[in-house]
């Protein structure tokens, strides 16, 4: 058995459910499954007893503590050489293992990063989402399309790596707050070939309303500033944007009441970028109201990432006073 595949879970045995169909449709079948329950009311166990006939899985239930650690309990029951993370609301392409294992071999990888799509049967404000989640107008198109493959940082949606980078260098160290970024990064500096693989993608099935897409935007603003705790330095210019987007705009507002001329240009910058987000977004989803829904998905994700970093780069300097 090559790939051990563990998935921590919390209250989603309908996603986990998909995410598993997918997994049984695999053309390499050399991997075990290793579902890690993280103190779920709506648990998942009978769903995957139904499975024990079409995949070599597990079923481990422990009280909530974090994806982090749900996954580095799930490590400790992995059998397989290298390991495979994936998010509950996932669902695999047939040849995710086919592609990832001759990846691993001919790159001779210690670990992976794979990016994430939408499906064709996404909702529109699915298919809004992974706009505004992956594309170059919001995210700078770094999250799974970077120039240099071994530049990327994997996420813990689609990334895995070798059971030697976990023997030398242990796992998660954070519960929920960018401890994928930080573990790819440690991974690297330890000196380990970590790659995307952009074959090697998922489809992403994310199941926000928009004010839940907020918060988690905020949060993942916040997180990006804790990772910069563990590794100083680790914040680039591309991780601002959205804060400088979201103070432009509150400057932009109140620039009337000082220049006519400073609101006309802002605005007019401003007015460009929302055309150019609205349009590629229409055109790549084939859809009108996409687009439209992207653009205000855009702008929420923006603003929100935005202010979750402006918080949190106040706090630590605070915390350090």
């Amino acid at each position: 058995m090559y790939f051990s595949v563990i998935i921590p879970v919390y209250n989603r045995p309908e996603e986990l459910k998909e995410l598993l169909l997918s997994l049984c449709e695999q053309s390499n079948e050399d991997f075990e499954v290793i579902i890690v329950e993280d103190g779920s009311t709506l648990k998942s166990e009978n769903l995957v007893k139904g499975f024990k006939q079409q995949l070599n899985i597990h079923y481990y239930y422990q009280e909530n503590t974090g994806q982090g650690f749900a996954r580095n309990f799930g490590m400790q029951k992995a059998g397989g050489e290298y390991w495979v993370f994936f998010d509950s609301d996932c669902v695999i392409p047939q040849d995710y293992f086919s592609i990832l294992y001759k990846a691993v071999k001919k790159r001779g990888l210690d670990a992976h990063g794979g990016p994430d799509a939408a499906m064709g049967d996404f909702s529109d404000f699915q298919k809004a989402i992974n706009f505004s989640m992956t594309s170059l107008w919001t995210t700078g198109g770094i999250r799974g399309k970077v120039a240099d493959p071994k530049k990327y940082q994997a996420r813990g949606y689609n990334m895995g790596f070798s059971k030697k980078v976990y023997d030398r260098l242990g796992g998660f160290i954070d519960p929920n707050q960018g401890e994928d970024i930080e573990l790819s990064i440690r991974i690297k500096n330890a000196g380990f070939n970590l790659q995307l693989v952009q074959e090697a993608f998922v489809y992403h099935k994310r199941r926000n309303d928009f004010m839940s897409f907020l918060k988690q935007s905020f949060s993942f603003g916040m997180n990006r500033v804790n990772v910069n705790r563990y590794h100083p330095g680790s914040i680039k210019a591309v991780h601002l944007m959205p804060s400088i987007f979201l103070i432009g705009a509150v400057l932009i507002l109140l620039s009337p009441f000082i220049s006519l001329s400073v609101f006309l240009v802002g605005a007019f910058f401003y007015g460009l970028w929302s055309l150019g987000v609205f349009l590629d977004a229409s055109i790549s989803n084939q859809s009108l109201k996409v687009g439209m829904m992207a653009l205000f998905s855009s702008y929420g994700q923006l603003f929100a990432y935005g202010a979750g970093m402006i918080k949190a780069l106040i706090f630590i300097k605070r915390d350090k006073n």
